[in-house]
């Protein structure tokens, strides 16, 4: 299992008696870019919601990076590794970019309780460097998230993700909101993740930005995986009859 980033085994959450995911079994190698499909309500938010430990999971087990972990909530989560762009984004409107890269990650020049000192040069040098790496343009870092675009705050709480060394980037449906140019940027990004070899999930529902970004697709319907599928083996309306539930792939068909 060395090159396997993550891994989970019969990851299960309930609701009361509403089963929102039931017995998930997947894997993500290092280097992959990973999509993760399936209608509204099929399973796909809540199984990252318990991978990243937003919520606390029914039965299963998770594997990252070699071990079996149990994380408590996101910060043990984001500390080992795992960086996730959210739909809502989790950015503070009333601070800069830099303030917002590093909230909760702060670099001071010195620690003495409440006279501890920011390193806003470091943060703010960090922050450029991080943008260059992703290709993120923003004219002006000491704005305001408020006073941004859609793309841009997209493109702000990406870059955090490249600011720390994450092992395993999650994105949840990035581009859902954004205009064409904007999704063309958030795209690129996610290429340059892929050529620097680091692994990603994306849910989405674009099949042209599934087909042009992933090198699997994984299928979610009624809290369970119905799909496991190879990229250059399968087609967007496979994909669709998978979505749907006019087709199960054979090795899920005892669970459909």
């Amino acid at each position: 299992m060395s090159d396997i980033i993550l891994k989970t085994e019969g990851l299960t959450k309930h609701y009361g008696g509403v089963q929102a995911l039931e017995g998930a079994n997947f894997e993500i190698r290092k280097g992959e870019h990973v999509a993760i499909m399936g209608d509204n309500g099929a399973g796909k938010s809540t199984f990252v919601r318990q991978i990243t430990a937003v919520e606390q999971r029914t039965a299963g087990k998770v594997w990252f990076d070699g071990e079996e972990v149990d994380f408590k909530g996101p910060l043990e989560a984001r500390e080992a590794g795992i960086e996730t762009v959210f739909q809502n984004l989790a950015l503070a409107d009333a601070l800069n970019v830099p303030d917002n890269l590093f909230l909760g990650r702060e670099i001071f020049k010195f620690k003495l309780g409440p006279f501890s000192v920011l390193d806003y040069k470091a943060m703010r040098e960090k922050t450029l460097a991080s943008l260059e790496k992703t290709g993120v343009k923003i004219p002006n870092i000491n704005n305001a998230i408020s006073n941004m675009s859609g793309g841009q705050r997209q493109c702000v709480a990406i870059a955090r993700t490249a600011t720390f060394h994450s092992k395993l980037t999650i994105m949840d449906e990035p581009t859902a909101a954004l205009g064409v140019q904007e999704t063309a940027q958030v795209e690129n990004i996610i290429r340059t993740l892929k050529e620097a070899g680091e692994p990603l999930i994306l849910i989405s529902h674009n099949m042209r930005q599934v087909f042009d970004l992933v090198d699997r697709i994984v299928v979610f319907r009624r809290g369970k995986i119905v799909a496991n599928l190879r990229k250059e083996e399968t087609s967007g309306e496979d994909v669709v009859s998978y979505i749907t539930g006019a087709k199960t792939a054979p090795e899920y068909a005892e669970n459909a």
